[in-house]
């Protein structure tokens, strides 16, 4: 008994020991896959490409110069008219920029929403980072940050963009964002008032699909070959949103997420509902949880599912050794474009062919 009553308190605190070990540690995932990498959403494999040469400078090529290079290529390319200027313009006829760029290493963020007269969003974001102490500046307020900070001001409208709002004007502002307002948003402009509650109508959330063609995100992840990992995201919003919508790619665990000792996650599709449920940050727990980059996409995608099963959006994941992987819902497939390994290896695009009917964790 004496001996027993040594013994148990000893194979408790090994016991113990092991737990708190287990959650500290980051997840132990076989490494089958090279560094660097530069990986991003959708085929926009021009920004991909950017990233990958800067990231492959000698000397001086790193992971934040990277990403930033990388979101800038398609805000100068304005990616499918989503990303950068001359996309996506608001009821009142605006285009507005939203970006963000975080640091896997000390958790640091920096973001705007809702930028205006400012073309160069993933790089105001930087000075963020960089030379505040804030995470998000919004607005009015975060262009006079940038031109403090050296940015020239200048109109983000171009003919194309005017031509999507003035022919959606004319389709008596189809679709649009509004709910529950007279005159009634589905016919009708606006300026509208609310209605009384007895009537509220909240179907109609949903009658507006959301897709890559009016309402898309470049998220991109770049690891560097000492293991540094930083998560960006640049867009220009949803085609005819309410003026001063802000959606999940500037928002911290919704739009992307970075963590060293674990992996990163970047998501694209209807930021309104992703921003509910912080898919990236899931993602990552899910890696430190120790599933696969796949799995972890999947049980953060299907979290929404359950509750929008008419939700459209994608996942890319990728654990700190380099393995990748995505999960989508609400289209056919999701492209997604990758590069790793030594500075000879070129980008290519990958598909994940997206799952109609998912069970449910």
């Amino acid at each position: 008994m004496q001996r027993n009553n040594i013994l148990y308190p000893g194979i408790l605190l090994s016991f113990l020991a092991l737990i708190t070990a287990a959650s500290e540690s980051p997840a132990p995932i076989t490494k089958n896959r090279s560094l660097p990498l530069v990986i991003n959403t959708w085929e926009f494999t021009q920004a991909n490409t950017a990233a990958w040469f800067v990231l492959n400078q000698q000397p001086g090529g790193n992971a934040l110069d990277a990403i930033i290079e990388g979101c800038a290529t398609c805000e100068r390319l304005q990616c499918d008219g989503t990303v950068g200027y001359g996309g996506s313009p608001d009821e009142n006829g605006e285009t507005t920029l939203d970006a963000m760029v975080m640091d896997g290493s000390n958790m640091n963020i920096g973001a705007v929403a809702g930028l205006k007269q400012i073309k160069d969003a993933i790089s105001v974001a930087r000075h963020v980072l960089e030379h505040t102490k804030h995470t998000l500046l919004v607005g009015d307020a975060a262009s006079n940050f940038a031109e403090k900070m050296g940015f020239r001001r200048e109109t983000l409208a171009t003919n194309n963009s005017m031509d999507i709002w003035k022919t959606w004007r004319q389709n008596r502002c189809q679709p649009n964002y509004w709910l529950n307002v007279y005159p009634d948003p589905t016919k009708n402009c606006g300026p509208y008032k609310p209605i009384s509650f007895d009537v509220l109508d909240n179907d109609n959330r949903f009658k507006y699909q959301i897709g890559r063609w009016n309402h898309d995100t470049i998220g991109m992840v770049v690891i560097d070959r000492n293991g540094q990992i930083y998560a960006g995201t640049s867009t220009n919003g949803a085609k005819h949103k309410i003026p001063g919508r802000v959606g999940d790619s500037p928002i911290p665990g919704a739009g992307a997420y970075a963590d060293n000792e674990i992996g990163a996650a970047v998501a694209t599709g209807d930021g309104d509902i992703m921003m509910r449920f912080l898919p990236a940050l899931v993602a990552v727990e899910g890696l430190r949880a120790g599933r696969t980059p796949t799995a972890a996409a999947e049980t953060a995608m299907q979290r929404i599912k359950r509750y929008y099963p008419d939700f459209s959006g994608g996942l890319v994941v990728v654990d700190r050794f380099g393995n990748y992987g995505a999960a989508c819902v609400g289209m056919l497939k999701f492209p997604y474009s990758i590069v790793s390994g030594d500075a000879t290896q070129k980008t290519r695009v990958e598909y994940k062919y997206c799952k109609t009917a998912l069970t449910f964790l």
